[in-house]
Formats: structure tokens, C-alpha cells, sequence
């Protein structure tokens, strides 16, 4: 199983049971006030923000992304969104080839055992910032750590980070680096000095 983003690449012998299984983890989200510290998923930022997700979801919807939990606004106070899983999505859909920025996940499937045409199929998109790969055959998640174009590749984990890794994505994904040495050259200038006597 791959994770990019905010897609779910699944090998479609356990597609079905990571569709479950991720859409009872959903279930169990709370949303609410962004500071109670209960509360698992607060606001959307802004009613711009707001408008965006809810215009994905319909979209998502329009083009057949089946839509298994979620995907309606929350209350008719503030930005709140369900966390919402979308299944049976597809490359060509607006909800897969651009970033929601919502509490959205969108499931896929593939049926290849091939590491390269799994890649190649995660690596289809403009982004890159980080990316999972779950499996119990360490060599193979390895392999596919390096093939897969994001700045960050976690095997077995998720959002896993430490300051002294640098961060930051590959692609539309943002430029440079954050934390880690590398960000210490967003703040030195190099200077080279030719003489010749």
C-alpha cells in the first residue's frame, strides 16, 4: 500500500479491507473547536477554504468517485468538514490530480506486482512532498523508497519527521529545504575568489 499525499494506493487483493479499515479509523475522528484538546479534526481555515473542499467533494461525486463515509459539511456553524474517504477514484479525476487541502482521502486501486509500474502509477502526479509505503516485505518497500519523486518517504509510518532531516517536496511541492543542514543554505552566501598574479 502506498500513501502520497492525500491519495491511498492500494493493491486491490486488500483494497477492500483498507477501505474499511481506514473508514472506521474515520468514524472515530472528533470534530470541534480547534483548541479543546479532545477534538481530533477543527476548522477549515476560511470560508474560501470551506467552499473549495465542498466544491472538490461535489466534483469527486460528479465524477463517480464513490463517496464510503463523509462528505458533508458539519453543523451550520463555522468551517467544519467530515472526514471523508472517496473510493473507486481515478487519475483523470479533479479530487485525485489536485491538492484539497481538506480532511479528504481518496482511494485507489492497482493490480500490478511490477515495482516500476507501481511507481510510475505514484508518481503520477505534479506533487511530491511525502509519501508512505506499507508492506511486510522490507526489501520491496526499499526498493520502492527509491523510486517514489517526494522529499520524504516513510516505510511502515506515517507523518514520521525528526529536526534533523531536511524537509520539504520534490515537483510543485515546494523548493528547498527546512530543518536538517540543509536549511542553512537558504542563509549563506557562498563567495568564490579568483586572483591570478
Amino acid at each position: 500500500m502506498l500513501h502520497c499525499g492525500l491519495a491511498l494506493v492500494a493493491h486491490k487483493s486488500i483494497f477492500d479491507k483498507i477501505v474499511e479499515g481506514v473508514t472506521r479509523e474515520a468514524g472515530k475522528l472528533k470534530i470541534g473547536h480547534g483548541l479543546d484538546p479532545s477534538v481530533n479534526l477543527g476548522p477549515l481555515v476560511s470560508k474560501e477554504q470551506h467552499n473549495r473542499v465542498t466544491g472538490f467533494l461535489e466534483s469527486g461525486r460528479k465524477e463517480g468517485a464513490e463517496v464510503v463515509t463523509g462528505g458533508k459539511v458539519k453543523g451550520n456553524q463555522g468551517y467544519f468538514v467530515e472526514p471523508t474517504v472517496l473510493a473507486r477514484t481515478d487519475r483523470n479525476m479533479k479530487v485525485v490530480r489536485e491538492e484539497i487541502f481538506g480532511p479528504v482521502v481518496c482511494v485507489q486501486s492497482f493490480d500490478d506486482a511490477d515495482l516500476d509500474a507501481v511507481a510510475k502509477f505514484a508518481n503520477d502526479t505534479e506533487y511530491g512532498l511525502s509519501s508512505s509505503v506499507w508492506t511486510q516485505n522490507l526489501k520491496a518497500a526499499h526498493m520502492m523508497a527509491r523510486k517514489i519523486r517526494a522529499g520524504t518517504v516513510c516505510i511502515n509510518a506515517h507523518n514520521y519527521g525528526d529536526p534533523a532531516w531536511p524537509f520539504g517536496g520534490y515537483k510543485q511541492s515546494g523548493w528547498g529545504r527546512e530543518m536538517g543542514k540543509e536549511v542553512m543554505e537558504h542563509y549563506t552566501e557562498t563567495k568564490a575568489v579568483a586572483a591570478r598574479l
